[in-house]
Order: C-alpha cells, then structure tokens, then sequence
C-alpha cells in the first residue's frame, strides 16, 4: 500500500519543521497527546502553557468532521480539558457505521479569531498532477469544497508559483492577506512534495494579524517513498481506521513484510468471526472477500490478508501459524471455517509455500479440532499438483476435514462449499501433472514446425494489427502502437533474472518462433559478459551488458523492455530507457516505487509515445508471439491454457494472479486469450484500462474482450463512456473487484496500492451498476464470471462472428533438470553428503540445532566446536575443556617453526590467508601434531594391558619416540604451566581419567631417565580428549577410536595455534616490518667433501 493516512499530531509535526515560508506560522510544536496513560503533571511540567492558555481538545483518531460530531471541546482550561475527557476517554462511540473506542487525543491552544479570518485549502494527487483547492469561507460548515473552492492544478514536474496562486486561488481574499496565504500556500505545497504527500487538508487554515494557524489538519503520506524520506519523517506509526484496533499480530506480519521481498498483509476484522482466510495474490484475496460478503458471510469474516510474491517456507509458516493461532483463541458454537485459496500463480512454487502452511497445521493440529476447523483449500501455478497432495496428506494424517482443488475447480467455488452453499465433490477431477506436459519425445535439436499462430478465429493476415508510426517530434507526443507485440518482438530483461528470460524462450520456442524474443540482458553489477540459456534442449549464450547504451547500441530491433529493477532503481534506469527512441513498450515490474516517481515515468512516456505495463505488475502474455517475464506461469500452465497460440478474447487485468486465472477461464469457456494484460495493482498505473481496451477494439483478431476492473479510481466510467459514444463496438465482459469493501463497517486497505475508494463513485458496486447500464456484460458476482464470457462467446460463434478452428497440438519442450526434480521425477546421486550443517532454511541449523538456540543455551565456542566436530551437544565440562585447549595451544611464541613462517611470509607482503597458511602446513608430528600420535600410541599400549614401564621399554627398543613426551626448556623441575592448569580442570571434572593416568605413569619413568621428558601439552590434551571421548557419555567405544583415528585432535591445535599466527601476521603488519633475510653469520656454508678435497 502507498497512501496512508498519519495522525493529525505528526502531519502537524512535519509541517512546523519543514515548511519553509515567509508568513509566520504561530503555535509551532504547541500540541500534547494524551492517551489513558498519560500523567498530567509530568505533562504540565514538560508544557507550561498548557496552565496559562486556554486550550482545544480534540480525538486524534483519523476522525472525520470532529467538529459536527461533538467531539472538539473549545476554549477551554486545563481543568475543562479534563472534564471534558472523563465521559469520552476509553468511552466506545459511533461514528458512521464504524464502532470504536477513543483513546488518543491532542490538546492545543485555543486560537480566538473571526468567522472572515478562516479559509479552507487541500492538496492532493491525481495521475496529471497535484491540484490545491482553496476556498475564502473555512470551518466546520464549509459544505461540498469541491464544488466551491477554487482549483489549481500543478501538472508533473511543474513548479507553483506565488503568482499563480493569487491569480487562480485568492481572488475573493481580502487585499491584505493575499501576500501571507500566497507564500504559505507555496511553502506547504513545496513541504507537500518534499515529503512525499498524498493528500494534505487545513479546515480551517486561520489567518490573523498575528500570523497564520494551522487549527485542523488531515493528511496522507506515500509509505513506499520511506527511503527517500527516512531522515525528514523518522518512525512514523500509522494509526489503524477509527472502528479498528491495531493489534500487535498485525504489526508482527507487517514487519515481516517489510523484511521480505515477498508480500504479507494481515488486517483482523472481527476476530470472533468463524470465516478465515488464508489467500495468495493481493487480486485474489480481494475476490474470496467479495464472494463471502456475497453469500452472506460478512459478518462472520475475521481478517483479510494475503501471502504472494513467492514467500520462502518459513515465512508461509510464520504467517499461517499467526492465522491459527488468532482462530484458535475463542469457540464458535458452529465451528470455523479456513479458506487457503489462491488465482494460478505465475511463478511461486506453491509446493514449498505449503509446506510452510502444513508445518503450521501439524502445529496447531490439537486447537483446531478442539475449535472444529474445517479447510478448504483451491490453488494452481508451478508445482501445485505436489501442494495439494500434501495438503491433502496432512488432512489424513491429522484427522482435521481439508478438501482440496486445483484448476479443475472454479477458484471462489470453495467458499460456497465453505459456507453450505454448494455440495463438497467427493472425488474431484484430478488435474495431469507438471511432467505430462513438458518430456519431450522428440529427438530433434530444431525449432518445432510452426503451430497455429493467427487468431483461432482469423485468417493469418489479419491477426495482426500493424504498428502506429511514429510520428515526428515537434512538441506533439508521438502515437502509441496499436499493436505492442509480434512474433519478431525483441526485448531487453533489465536485472539478472534467468528463471524469467528461461521462462520467455521456452515459451517462444513452443510457439514455434524463429527466435528468443529476449536480445539481451541489462545488469549494472557485473561487467560485460555472456549467460548460458535452453533454447529447446540446445544451449545458447546471451549477451548481458552493463549499461543500457551498449545494449541499445548493438541491439537496434530491441522495441521492448522488461525492467526487473528494484523499486529503488526502477525510476532511474526507466528515465534512462526512455531515452532511447527504439523503445516502444516497458514493463516496469516492481511493486512500491513512490507515486511521485511513477507520474513522472507516466508523463515522459506520454510524451515519446511508449507505453508503460506497470509498475507492480506481473507485465501481460499474447499468445503465439511474445510474454512478459514469469507472465502466464510455467510451461504445464500455458499450455493448459492454450497460451501458445491466439484466441479470439483479449483481457486487461490488474492483477497479475488474477491475469493468470483469467487465462484459465477463458480457456476453459472459449477458444482462448488473443492478448492479456495486467496493468499492475498501484493507484497510478503506466498505463490504463482504456488504453488496452481500445487497442483491442482496433485489433481484428480479438472478437470479444473482458476487463476485471478494481475497487479505486474512476478509469472504469471511461469504459462506459466509449461504449455509449460507440467508440467501443465489441463485447465486453466486465467484474470490478472489491464489492464488499462497502459492507465493512471500517476502511480497509487491500493489497493493491490503488484498491480503495476515496468516493462513493470509486467504489466497485457503483462501477460495476455504470457499467451495465452502459451496456458491458456485468456478471453478478466473480463467481458467474466464467458463465458470462461463455454465453457471449457461444452467441458470437451461433451469429458466425467466431469459427473455432480445429486445435493443433503443441510442440513439447524439455523439461528443466532442476524442475524435475523438484516434482521427483529423477533423482541423482548426490556430489557431496554433509550432515553437519544446513543453511538452506530460514535459520542456519549446526547439527540440528538452529543458531537461536545455539546461543541462547550460550553453548560458547566449545558447544559450537562439538556439534559441528562430533555431532553431539558436549557436557559443559566438555565445552570448557575445549575452550581451554584452545586457549593454551593458542600461541607459544615467535621462534617456533610456525610462527617463524608466518612472521616471515607477512614481512614479504603477503596477505592473511597465505602467511596463516605457510605456518599450518609446518604442522607435523614435529611441530604441534603430536596429538593424535600421542593419542594413538598411548591408548593402543593401554588398551593392549602393556605396563608403563613395558611401553618405555618396547619405544626404547624399537628405537621409536614417544609421542607427547618431551620439552626442549620445561622439565620436572620447571613445569609447563599450561599443563598444570588443564591438569587440574581435568582431574576435577572428568568422570574418569584412565588414559591419563597411565600417560603420568609413563612420565615418571621417562623423567627419572631424563627431566625434560615430560608429559608436554600435546600428549596431555591428546590422551586427555581420549579419556573425554570414552567416558562423557555421549560416544561408543568405537565413536571415539574413529575421531582419533580420522585426526580430530590435531585440528584442536590447528584451531588454536591459527589464533596465534593471525596475532604474529598482524604484529609484523602493525609493526611495519620489511622483508626478512636471514643473516650469513647464521648458516654454516658446507662444501661437498669432494669439491673441499
């Protein structure tokens, strides 16, 4: 959603300390919020003059006409302000049809002025420009402004001026304020658009002699310009509608849409309802809303929401255990119902997103039988068939009721079944998998024989209409293209989405197209290069550059692009685009770029001719020749829907899901889709109903069109208007969505940007009744939307207007290796195995164990270590024996051999990585490898039964060094502290310690032969750990033998001896050392004896 409504306080807030004007603003920050919470004596400490004025008291609420409802006290004393809040604070009240409680009000000084002195102004945006409404007479009584007021329209990228505003807005101004409302006119339409407004109302805006007061002041503010406006707004909280509490699970789903790339929106309407909903696609979820409002249900519905844009599996879970857990807080004697419902998705793997729902439902499997919860579920696009097995599965397993359908089943179908208004199929139909249709069983590398590529109701030359020239520049916008797409369309795919342009080429190719309709890839990221694709089952390589003039340059045929950008770079590289004067149609996909931005691209377009599909949009499809993106879904969707060749229906759409289910319906009702759009879900889309809707009149080939319109905006009543003129001649079948937003008692925002009714003419009854009064074909609900394009498509085949042709069967295409075995239709044997770590879910799991647990169990390095060594969660003593190796064996000084490499490699300048490395390869049984030796050798006498002195005697005699035994400075009598402090650790915490025993044993007979024949810190840590391994309880006998056996115990000293050659890197760095060449007095030069002689 884009524009939202702010609190009263911090739209003021914005305007005292950003308007930049010469009138003086009086009162500037004079305002306090009080809610039940607040203390008025902190609060008359922090604002004196709330005891030296008199003041105003009004709810800050979203609260229209405050005035005329009694909900302004005036003129007022601090006492009277509290006064008059005891009977209306926390107080329940009526106003309209919504019930809510008051709970937030602004306390502001009381301004004494004349009737004369209050004026009225407004500003807010329209897809021309921002027009400023000013009226002489303000105040409560103002009446119908927009009849009234005068009004000023600044067009896109126009300034406004002071002189203007005199001339068009202040001429029944009395002489003397003109000059101050001029300059604050202008200063608060530049804040206006500084700060990204929508909509801004002063009534009344009061001009005295002393300045001017702000008295009332309603605003909205674009949402998704946040990060452009961050540091002017701060953290802004937008207030739910009066009649609606904000509820913190709403928050929770809001914040985990703003973390994500996907789209999740949750609003709670009557959480005692029976009626849930849990529905993919911001179009769809307005259309399962409407439908149970038309049965009867919109007293019993508890929330509207929607999940899309291919949420991962932990977020579907994060969002479907919120919905169970709100429905499974309080009974319903009739039981609950659960509609999982969705259009055909384009792209979403609807199997993984499942997933995340039956997670949630084996969750939550107790509370929902106990709330007698019964689920109906409806969904189709990639992967489905797998989704609804699962779903299905998870209804047997559980014993909760879920029936499940896919295409087969008219998408709203299953909230009659929900609501008892329409039997439950025992076994419905089941639709063919994914793989029946995309193996291919041919064995030629070619581009298939050409399959049907006129309409399916024309003679082949004349499907196409032929481009509108282009007309020359002289200050005229040029024509737009009757016809945006052909068989030899090339595009350009700005952003690095191969799932896309793959998904484009083998559409083209099952159209039979001599070419990808994809020239090049546009990615700014990454320097020129190539990218490896399918054409068919044979690989070519597409260019990707990394600027748009060089793909403009060598690709002159390219007349489209395909914007994949993010909605922070959308605007910027469309401006670039359009640029260029080959380009005749963007797509623009991205979802949330700022209103502002989007007129911006609206009116530059206009002006080149191009047209615009977009922003938030999935783009559109025509059959045989040419698709947007991931429009139209996988393959197994378009050829279900016949998308490969024309029909004689064309549609235009706003949503993208929604576009999809539509190609389903039209397929199944009639002999296919000519052409489809989705303009895209946002208030200002690039282009608009009619555009579409008139290129299709124009269009031979198409026979009959169909518009599924949307609650908000007026573009609708131009339909009607063509239709009556006669501009308009073909059928039109045409359903806006959005009806049962009039049914709610509150303001709901649905999940397009532009589905909401600022008027009663905006709304989707009173469109859909202008409609057939204009003579469209007006289904009387979405669910008889299907039975009315079949009627008008059969009576245009009985009156000879359509002759279906006899269908052709496609060509097939190879499946991708991936995508087959996502659907399980072959399996490989695997490049690695690992069962130690996965990073693949939401939360990186070490062993089992997610990484929040890790640290909350504050398992530490040693923990750490143990998973992901041994696979098992150590005792504590082990963890601290861990942490305790490392830290002795961390550094032992820059004369040992490691060391001695490392310091030596960072004085040549080398980097971290090859002077760490240079001193690890000098680990050996020499240097620092003696754990597992000492280990080995150790426990193998032991376990043998061979007596100390026996073990001395067979190394002695073998002529073999005992491992782990021996210093060159510490001895007997000068003890390595570092295996005194682990000594006593061990000796304290360690259940047993028989390998330990014996090493000492061992020692004191190697000490009585020599006193540096000590037990050194490798052998102590070596048979230590052995004793660790064998006795903490977590390891067979054979477990532990095999960790010593593969070498475990030298990768402790690796561990900790690397701490130190990082420190000894670092030091020579610090210490700016040059390159180190050792001195001749210190080599001895020996000749060969030969050459001596």
């Amino acid at each position: 959603m884009s524009a939202k409504a702010i609190s009263e306080q911090t739209g003021k807030e914005f305007l005292y300390k950003y308007i930049c004007t010469s009138a003086a603003v009086q009162n500037r920050f004079r305002y306090v919020n009080v809610t039940p919470e607040t203390d008025f004596d902190q609060l008359v400490r922090e604002h004196p003059w709330l005891l030296t004025e008199r003041l105003v008291v009004k709810p800050d609420q979203l609260i229209k006409r405050r005035g005329k409802l009694g909900l302004v006290g005036v003129n007022l004393d601090l006492k009277g302000v509290r006064e008059w809040l005891k009977p209306r604070l926390m107080k329940e009240t009526m106003v309209g049809k919504a019930k809510g409680i008051l709970k937030n009000f602004l306390i502001e000084p009381f301004v004494a002025h004349k009737q004369e002195e209050e004026f009225y102004m407004c500003v807010y945006a329209t897809r021309e420009g921002d027009y400023v409404l000013f009226h002489h007479e303000g105040g409560v009584d103002v009446g119908d402004v927009d009849a009234k007021a005068k009004k000023l329209l600044v067009g896109v990228d126009e300034k406004i001026t002071e002189e203007s505003v005199r001339k068009e807005l202040l001429t029944h101004v009395p002489n003397d304020k003109r000059a101050v409302l001029a300059s604050f006119i202008v200063g608060l339409f530049n804040l206006y658009e500084d700060l990204f407004f929508t909509y801004l109302e002063i009534n009344p805006l009061v001009v005295t002699k002393d300045g001017v007061y702000v008295l009332d002041m309603a605003a909205k503010i674009d949402a998704t310009a946040d990060y452009i406006c961050k540091a002017k707004w701060g953290d802004v909280e937008f207030p739910p509608p009066f009649g609606r509490e904000a509820y913190p699970e709403e928050a929770y789903i809001a914040d985990l849409d703003a973390k994500s790339g996907a789209s999740l929106k949750l609003t709670l309407l009557n959480p005692r309802g029976r009626i849930w909903t849990m529905v993919a696609g911001g179009g769809a979820s307005v259309v399962y809303s409407d439908t149970i409002c038309d049965l009867g249900g919109v007293n019993e519905l508890a929330n509207y929401g929607e999940y899309s844009g291919a949420p991962s599996e932990q977020q579907t879970y994060d969002y479907a255990k919120t919905i169970l857990s709100l429905m499974t807080r309080e009974e319903h004697p009739d039981g609950k119902v659960l509609i999982i419902g969705g259009s055909i998705a384009n792209f979403t793997n609807v199997a993984a997103t499942f997933k995340g729902i039956v997670r949630a439902i084996k969750d939550y499997q107790g509370p929902l039988k106990e709330h007698e919860v019964t689920i109906f579920v409806r969904r189709g696009g990639p992967n489905y068939q797998e989704g609804l097995r699962v779903m299905g599965e998870v209804g047997k397993t559980t014993g909760i009721p879920i029936h499940v359908f896919g295409t087969e089943t008219h998408m709203t179908a299953i909230v009659g079944m929900a609501l008892g208004h329409r039997p439950i199929p025992n076994q419905p139909p089941v639709a063919a998998h994914t793989a029946n249709f995309l193996l291919n069983s041919s064995g030629s590398t070619s581009t298939p024989a050409s399959s049907r590529t006129a309409s399916f109701s024309e003679k082949r030359a004349t499907a196409e209409a032929s481009p509108a020239k282009k007309a020359k520049t002289g200050g005229v916008p040029l024509a737009k293209a009757t016809s945006l797409f052909s068989k030899h369309t090339k595009s350009i795919v700005w952003g690095m989405q191969t799932r896309a342009v793959q998904g484009m080429l083998d559409f083209d190719y099952v159209c039979s197209r001599d070419e990808p309709s994809v020239a090049a890839m546009v990615y700014p990221f990454t320097g020129d290069h190539k990218q490896k694709f399918y054409w068919g089952h044979k690989e070519i390589l597409l260019p990707v550059y990394k600027n748009m003039g060089d793909a403009m340059k060598k690709h002159p045929e390219v007349d489209v692009l395909i914007s994949f950008a993010s909605l922070r770079s959308a605007f910027d590289s469309t401006m670039e685009t359009m640029q260029y004067p080959q380009v005749r149609t963007i797509a623009i996909i991205a979802e949330g770029i700022p209103e502002a931005h989007t007129r911006k691209i609206i009116k530059t377009a206009d002006e080149k001719g191009i047209t615009i599909i977009g922003p938030a949009t999935v783009g559109g499809i025509k059959p045989g020749c040419f698709k947007i993106g991931n429009t139209g879904g996988m393959l197994d969707n378009i050829l279900a829907s016949k998308l490969y060749r024309p029909g004689s229906v064309a549609y235009v759409s706003r949503s993208g899901g929604m576009s999809n289910e539509l190609n389903n319906i039209i397929s199944r009702t009639t002999n296919g889709v000519f052409e489809g759009v989705a303009i895209g879900g946002d208030r200002y889309p690039g282009s608009v109903f009619t555009d579409h809707v008139l290129r299709y009149q124009d269009t031979p080939g198409v026979k009959m069109i169909v518009v599924l319109g949307e609650i908000g905006g007026t573009e609708e009543y131009k339909i009607c208007q063509a239709i009556k003129q006669g501009r308009i001649t073909k059928p039109v079948v045409c359903w806006c969505i959005g009806t049962c937003a009039t049914m709610f008692s509150s303001e709901v925002q649905f999940g397009h940007a532009g589905a909401c009714a600022n008027q009663a003419s905006e709304t989707a009854v009173a469109k859909n009744q202008a409609l057939k009064e204009a003579g469209a074909f007006v289904p009387k609900s979405f669910d008889e939307l299907g039975e009315i394009i079949k009627s008008v498509y059969d009576d245009l085949v009985a009156k000879g207007v359509i002759e279906p042709s006899e269908e052709v069967p496609p060509p097939t295409v190879p499946m991708d290796y991936s995508w087959a075995r996502e659907l399980g239709l072959i399996r490989k044997p695997a490049s690695f195995m690992t069962s130690i770590c996965d990073e693949r879910g939401q939360e990186l799991i070490y062993a089992g164990m997610p990484i929040t647990e890790v640290f909350k169990m504050e398992m530490g390095l040693g923990g750490t270590l143990g998973l992901l060594w041994f696979q098992r969660r150590l005792p504590r003593y082990a963890c601290q024996f861990i942490e305790m190796c490392l830290m002795v064996t961390a550094d032992h000084g820059p004369a040992v051999s490691g060391a001695h490499n490392t310091i030596v490699c960072a004085r040549a300048g080398k980097d971290l990585i090859s002077s760490l490395t240079s001193g690890l390869l000098t680990i050996g049984d020499r240097f620092g490898g003696a754990l597992d030796a000492a280990a080995k050798q150790f426990s193998k006498a032991f376990d043998s039964g061979m007596l100390p002195m026996e073990f001395v005697n067979k190394m002695k005699k073998e002529g073999n060094l005992i491992m782990g035994i021996g210093h060159r400075v510490k001895s007997i009598n000068n003890p390595d502290m570092r295996v005194q402090i682990l000594k006593d650790f061990v000796k304290q915490h360690f259940p047993a310690t028989q390998l330990l025993d014996y090493a000492l044993d061992v020692e004191k007979i190697t000490t009585s032969k020599k006193p540096n024949l000590i037990l050194n810190v490798d052998g102590f840590i070596g048979v230590a750990f052995v004793d660790l391994l064998r006795n903490c309880g977590g390891f067979t006998r054979d477990e532990a033998d095999e960790f010593v056996e593969v070498g475990a115990l030298n990768g402790i000293f690796v561990l900790g001896r690397s701490m130190g050659f990082i420190g000894h890197y670092l030091d020579q760095k610090r210490l700016k050392q040059g390159l180190y060449r050792h001195p001749w007095d210190d080599i001895s030069y020996v000749l060969p004896e030969h050459m001596s002689m």
